[in-house]
């Protein structure tokens, strides 16, 4: 059964944010991660949500997504996104 870690991000410094996308980049690439959505447009369908920026990755397996957001790759980029966003993210099991 995939894997997808889901995340909900509010930038507060745009320039620094862009390190921290270099370093996730990376790990997504190490870890096999495929995005679904990342930044794009977003409409609240409904109830009062309103996610600045969301990203969406799929993985092969629950274990992996997991395994990517501890790994020493990402946490190089939890390291660059301090100071620079705020960020909620969840690991989910899907079809």
């Amino acid at each position: 059964m995939s894997g997808y870690i889901i995340a909900s991000v509010t930038v507060t410094d745009p320039v620094q944010y862009e390190e921290y996308k270099k370093w996730s980049g990376a790990a997504m690439l190490a870890h096999g991660a495929e995005v679904c959505a990342r930044g794009g447009k977003i409409e609240v369908l409904e109830g009062d949500w309103q996610p600045a920026r969301l990203v969406i990755l799929k993985f092969s397996t629950f274990e992996a997504a997991k395994a990517f957001s501890d790994s020493p790759e990402y946490g190089k980029a939890r390291t660059a996104r301090q100071g620079a966003a705020i960020m909620q993210m969840i690991a989910v099991e899907g079809a």
